[in-house]
């Protein structure tokens, strides 16, 4: 079973045994953000030269409505010669590194055949295609040049450290990428620079840990993540939202909201 379909994706550790696990967005939204921020990523296809070995390239890609990952591929290059023989590939993801470790952060790989777009369909994955790579404009129509879409069969997701699971394809098609994704860094950079003794306040107030310093390292719809220093040593916590936000202004009248609360 998913993490989607039960509805409680795995946490993060929590930090003490008495503090509630919170929800959060499942695996599902999880991957589909992560790919919806992405435009390349690396593709492994099964090597024609030589059978069963994996041969990576990197590879720019866009969407479909279903999150499925669109490449424009010339008729010469190594990979699309590989996936004309096995349409059999996957394609990796990973967002910048947590704190400066790969390890701590996001990535998920997509498990799947490429094959090629139908010609009914040709005009909107073209459309689709140059919405993300509008410099592919100028060989986009070369002969050589075709659109492959990879249909997920099985994804895999690693949030960071001990965050990790199979999401379904099926899951991860109906899911949709979280409201703040285009604007967490931002979020993130305003409250990491401005906002450090309210968030040591919140980690306080909320998960009962005193700490001397705190970075927000993630931030969603429904909440956000903090990386303490404590006298014990880091630590991570969640804090969810007192309701669900969208957008920048409703993310700051959130956290103004529970600032003021947790000073009375």
């Amino acid at each position: 079973m998913s993490s989607n379909e039960t509805g409680a994706p795995r946490q993060h550790a929590s930090t003490r045994p008495s503090l509630q696990q919170l929800p959060e967005p499942s695996h599902a939204e999880r991957v589909r953000t992560l790919f919806s921020l992405a435009s390349v990523g690396t593709l492994s296809t099964l090597s024609k030269k030589h059978p069963g070995f994996p041969f990576g390239s990197l590879m720019p890609f866009s969407l479909d409505p279903a999150g499925r990952p669109i490449f424009l591929i010339s008729n010469m290059a190594m990979h699309t010669q590989n996936l004309k023989d096995d349409p059999r590939c996957s394609l990796f993801v990973g967002q910048g590194p947590a704190d400066g470790d790969p390890l701590g952060a996001a990535r998920a790989t997509l498990i799947g055949h490429a094959e090629p777009a139908q010609e009914n369909e040709a005009a909107s994955v073209r459309e689709m295609y140059l919405a993300r790579h509008e410099n592919s404009r100028y060989w986009v129509d070369f002969s050589d040049f075709s659109f492959f879409r990879l249909r997920p069969i099985d994804v895999y997701y690693v949030g960071g450290f001990g965050v990790m699971g199979w999401v379904e394809s099926g899951d991860y098609e109906r899911a949709i990428p979280d409201p703040l994704a285009e604007v967490a860094s931002d979020i993130l950079a305003h409250m990491n620079a401005d906002h450090v003794d309210s968030m040591i306040l919140l980690a306080r107030t909320n998960a009962r840990l005193e700490a001397t310093e705190a970075t927000m390292t993630s931030v969603d719809r429904m909440g956000f993540h903090l990386r303490l220093k404590t006298s014990e040593g880091y630590k991570g916590i969640r804090i969810n939202f007192p309701h669900l936000v969208a957008t920048s202004q409703e993310t700051r009248q959130a956290f103004i909201e529970m600032v003021q609360l947790a000073r009375q």
